[in-house]
């Protein structure tokens, strides 16, 4: 499953994303993952987190790279239950247009690896309606 937090720079969305974090520890039994652009957040964030910070890997350069990236924290820990993505136009080159590709390829890990994935978007709703009509908006 892929959930969307949405809206323009400065709206909260980091914030939001963060709280929600924190908060599925009360309710998960598996492991948690964030994965940011920086270290920035490495403290608001609860230790039982997992922190991946992008900005460690600058070889990821394109989507192909980013899923197998995240399919190998995947292969890693069988148990993650959630995995956040914030600011994903942020991460990798990765653009407007190829988020209806992304989405459907985060869709299709998740049923088969069963990790729900929530992922920030700076952007209009109005620029991504096609898009996010499909995936549940958490905002």
């Amino acid at each position: 499953m892929v959930k969307l937090v949405i809206g323009h720079k400065g709206t909260g969305k980091t914030k939001k994303m963060i709280d929600m974090a924190n908060s599925s520890l009360d309710h998960v039994n598996g492991s948690v993952v964030f994965i940011n652009k920086n270290h920035r957040l490495m403290y608001d964030l609860k230790y039982r987190i997992r922190v991946i910070c992008m900005e460690d890997f600058e070889q990821i350069t394109n989507i192909d790279e980013y899923i197998g990236f995240i399919l190998g924290i995947i292969s890693q820990d069988h148990d993650i239950e959630q995995i956040y993505i914030d600011s994903i136009l942020r991460h990798a080159g990765v653009k407007l247009e190829d988020l209806d590709s992304f989405f459907a390829r985060l869709s299709q890990i998740s049923e088969a690896f069963g990790p729900e994935f929530i992922v920030s978007v700076s952007a209009d709703r109005e620029q991504i309606e096609d898009i996010v009509k499909k995936y549940e908006i958490l905002n």
